[in-house]
């Protein structure tokens, strides 16, 4: 579905996985890796045999987030400009929405698998999926203000809504190197498990995840995906809509059956 080497597409069993493949930059970001990837991310979200998204990183690290080599070589990141460009501006927009606002958007489950380091702009693409499994090699950190920059691809926001505006401040000016635990201990991942038993654990996590009730899921992702902007009394307004549709659906009725039959439910038949 796309044509560069940057990011690798696989579709298995109704899991499709992405890999980040610049394992040499530690999967830094390049233009053809978010054209590809938002190309994949759109792609997928279209796709009836997806019912589950991986999300990883080739080699030793999830994603780097912005080429720092390539921001030197260029004299910054602004090129060596002497003023903002408008132009770039909107790029970089565009840029945001094509990954971070895609996946946060996707309709079906997103899985983050985190090899190792996830910074800055890495991060944003990490923290906006669903659920994040981590090793001990795994690092994060908002990496910013380490090259003077104020940050971009959601991390902010991000931060503020996973571990609250005070610890997203203390991340964010420190910049502290987080490790596997310490993500862990934040809520930053969802599971740690050893080196070895990543990819085994990231694929049993996303086959539950593709067997599940389809629609069901869908609808979770939107009320959670709304729920920080409305008061209780608009999101209960909004969820009974789709709690009915899914009591319409066939894997609703297979579940019901299923509990009644005390036997495991099978969707999606």
């Amino acid at each position: 579905m796309t044509d560069t080497d940057h990011v690798l597409h696989d579709l298995s069993d109704g899991v499709a996985t992405i890999t980040l493949n610049r394992p040499d930059r530690r999967n830094a970001m390049s233009e053809p890796m978010i054209e590809g990837l938002g190309e994949l991310l759109r792609d997928s979200a279209g796709d009836p045999r997806v019912r589950a998204l991986v999300l990883t990183g080739a080699g030793r690290a999830f994603c780097a987030g912005g080429d720092v080599q390539q921001f030197d070589a260029d004299g910054g990141e602004g090129g060596g400009a002497d003023e903002v460009d408008a132009a770039a501006v909107a790029e970089q927009v565009r840029h945001q929405e094509l990954t971070v606002g895609r996946i946060d958007t996707f309709p079906k489950p997103v899985i983050a698998s985190l090899p190792g380091a996830a910074a800055g702009a890495g991060l944003g693409l990490a923290l906006a999926a669903d659920l994040r499994i981590g090793t001990p090699r795994t690092v994060m950190a908002t990496a910013f203000a380490a090259v003077a920059l104020s940050g971009d691809f959601g991390v902010t926001w991000l931060l503020h809504h996973l571990v609250g505006p005070a610890r997203a401040r203390e991340l964010l000016l420190l910049n502290p190197r987080l490790d596997g635990q310490a993500c862990l201990d934040l809520g930053l991942v969802n599971q740690m498990v050893p080196e070895e038993e990543l990819a085994e654990r990231t694929h049993e996590v996303a086959r539950r995840l593709a067997d599940g009730p389809a629609v069901a899921l869908t609808h979770i992702k939107r009320n959670l995906r709304e729920v920080p902007f409305q008061t209780l009394s608009e999101a209960m307004r909004a969820e009974v809509p789709r709690h009915k549709e899914c009591g319409l659906t066939e894997d609703h009725v297979e579940a019901a059956r299923a509990f009644v039959e005390k036997r495991p439910p099978v969707f999606g038949r």
